[in-house]
């Protein structure tokens, strides 16, 4: 998924107390029978301890013969990250990956000084038809690692540690929660985890990263006395360890971690420290200089004008 600065005033920023610092709502948008809600950025909020951009894809419904087609793009800067509740999607980049994500698995692109991929539903399915839905991120990387070497890294999900206790089943997709720690390797303070309630269980957040999220995806939550539907990002205060409870089944990511070590330029698909580096980018991808994607190189999406 890309994004453009015109997408940043799509969301809107409710006033809250206790524990929250923001709650973003975003607006629902299709993009050519695909459902998107962009959260990150906002107009009140750009971040989230490393977190950029983040979009909750679907669910979608593809007819017998058609599919997901995202077609080749560039990145600089960020980590793409791709996690699906239903369906299946085939991940190429221009490193030589080729990658199917399933539900629970985790695919986490570093496009460091620049890399293509693009995300399509592959053959099987799209013959069959089929269900997508998901949640696809960026991280910003560490003005130490911006112009690090491209790389991809899968784990899929039964490899990823799993919290149960009481109702609350967590799956750990990156840091370190409730004792466990996730395989998954970054370059900052990074916390993301798939979070799952019985109606009345109940689960605290705790304080251990300075910025962190919940994005309720299905159900409704609770907390500081308040209910909370699906499809808004609850941004809270940092030392804040509240308890969330299931009003009804529920599931969230919460997401977040260190601060940024500095802002952040974002335009199209490029997240840089940088404007001129991003200027950079878009002559580069314009003058068709970034590397191809083997097996998928016959189009591209152009460069915004």
């Amino acid at each position: 998924m890309s994004w453009h600065p015109a997408d940043e005033a799509a969301a809107r920023a409710v006033a809250p107390n206790g524990a929250l610092d923001a709650i973003i709502v975003p607006r629902a948008r299709d993009i050519g029978g695909f459902s998107v809600r962009r959260v990150l950025p906002s107009a009140r909020r750009r971040m989230v301890g490393p977190f950029v951009f983040l979009d909750q894809m679907g669910p979608a419904e593809f007819a017998p013969g058609r599919g997901l087609d995202v077609r080749p793009h560039p990145h600089i800067g960020l980590a793409t990250v791709t996690y699906l509740f239903e369906g299946e999607q085939v991940h190429r980049d221009s490193i030589g990956t080729v990658q199917v994500i399933r539900p629970g698995d985790v695919n986490w692109m570093t496009a460091g000084r620049g890399i293509a991929h693009s995300e399509r539903t592959g053959p099987e399915l799209r013959r069959a038809g089929s269900r997508l839905a998901g949640i696809q991120s960026w991280v910003a990387l560490p003005q130490a690692h911006e112009e690090t070497a491209p790389a991809f890294a899968h784990h899929a999900g039964a490899t990823l540690p799993r919290i149960e206790r009481d109702g609350t089943r967590v799956r750990l997709i990156a840091g370190a929660l409730y004792g466990a720690r996730a395989p998954l390797q970054t370059l900052s303070e990074t916390l993301y985890a798939d979070v799952a309630l019985d109606a009345g269980a109940s689960l605290e957040i705790p304080a251990t990263y300075e910025e962190r999220a919940l994005y309720p995806v299905d159900g409704v939550i609770a907390l500081d006395g308040e209910t909370y539907e699906a499809g808004q990002l609850l941004v809270l205060k940092p030392g804040a360890a509240p308890t969330i409870t299931g009003f009804s089944p529920a599931r969230l990511m919460l997401l977040g971690g260190a601060p940024l070590d500095g802002p952040r330029h974002i335009w199209w698909n490029f997240v840089s420290s940088s404007q001129q580096r991003i200027e950079q980018a878009k002559v580069d991808w314009k003058a068709g200089r970034f590397p191809k994607i083997p097996g998928d190189d016959a189009e591209f999406i152009p460069l915004p004008e």
